[in-house]
């Protein structure tokens, strides 16, 4: 009789288009559907969404979301998360250009040495912020909703301060043409650091200790404490990383505009807190992988970029976001609770 209730449990997920679906939907999560359901709207909006042309801008246009939402996972998967990326964008843009522009003013004759200066200290102004989130968080206990809010603020002041709201010109124009605009076998030099990026994330995330730190961390801190993990230097390590990447995305950017900028990055959190829970990322930590949140930060591009083509306004597709960020926090509510109910 044993044998036989098995036999029609398993098969009852045949006999029942629903349960199977329901399965599927808590294996994969929501992304999948909402990909199908995206390619298929936009397919209809406009001729040109499915172009090999398009579908390759999408990816170009998205390698700046995938860098940030990178260092966004690893803020959510100990349990927090980082509203200051789009201050770390905008500072790293502004000190970086100004650091490039000044040492190219002093040698023209050497661009290389003013873009690797400009690079260096943005990269390190970028961090700096990082460095900050992560001592208030992990040393004194502060909420990373109040300490990165808090920073995103400190650091939009000091890059307005800087600049007084005006764009920094002056870099070499081989920076741009490179790194902004450079292709190598036709596809685009940013899509090549992405990659590399991505791939160095993943071996960390899934191949080192720290990588299963970070799970343990998000998933019960009291527990991971008491086996032996340093779980106040995973907190700051974690703040670090994700401001590290985010002015690697800030200068990638600064590349592409071809000028310093205080005000870019604005839209950042939003988007990268999207795309890490549209990828399956619990807002509760410890669950997340990698290649699901860059496939999130390309169906953020994917659907900016059909709205674009349909022509709808700049307003509404920030409605869109939001409701997408709400719909994926939900999904994610109900997938726990299909998870809870098929243990059952």
């Amino acid at each position: 009789m044993a044998g036989g209730d098995s036999t029609e449990r398993e098969e009852a997920p045949r006999r029942d288009p629903m349960l199977w679906l329901k399965r599927l939907f808590v294996r994969l999560g929501v992304l999948p559907f909402l990909l199908i359901v995206a390619v298929v709207v936009f397919t209809l909006m406009s001729d040109n969404f499915l172009t090999g042309r398009n579908l390759m801008n999408v990816v170009r246009q998205s390698v700046y979301l995938t860098i940030v939402s990178l260092g966004q996972m690893f803020a959510l998967l100990t349990g927090g998360f980082d509203l200051s990326v789009g201050t770390v964008l905008a500072l790293s843009s502004v000190v970086g250009a100004m650091t490039m522009a000044t040492v190219y003013g002093a040698m023209p004759e050497a661009p290389a040495l003013a873009i690797a200066a400009g690079v260096l200290a943005g990269v390190l102004a970028g961090t700096a912020i990082g460095v900050a989130n992560g001592i208030g968080v992990a040393l004194f206990n502060v909420s990373p909703f109040i300490m990165t809010l808090g920073m995103a603020s400190v650091g939009f002041g000091i890059a307005l301060f800087l600049t007084g709201g005006v764009p920094v010109y002056g870099m070499p124009v081989a920076f741009g043409d490179v790194f902004g605009f450079g292709t190598w076998f036709g596809i685009a030099v940013p899509i090549y650091v992405t990659a590399a990026l991505i791939l160095l994330v993943y071996l960390l995330v899934a191949w080192t200790p720290f990588g299963r730190w970070l799970y343990a961390v998000g998933g019960n801190i009291k527990a991971a404490r008491l086996s032996g993990i340093g779980t106040r230097t995973v907190l700051f390590l974690t703040y670090v990383v994700a401001a590290l990447l985010a002015a690697v995305g800030g200068m990638l950017l600064t590349a592409r505009l071809d000028t310093g900028e205080a005000n870019i990055g604005a839209s950042m959190p939003l988007e990268s807190i999207a795309a890490c829970v549209i990828a399956g990322v619990s807002l509760r930590g410890g669950v997340g992988r990698v290649e699901n949140v860059v496939l999130g930060a390309l169906f953020i591009g994917l659907v900016q970029n059909g709205m674009n083509l349909a022509r709808i306004e700049s307003y509404l597709q920030t409605v869109v976001l939001g409701a997408l960020l709400i719909l994926a926090v939900v999904a994610d509510q109900i997938r726990l609770r299909y998870i809870a109910d098929l243990k059952d």
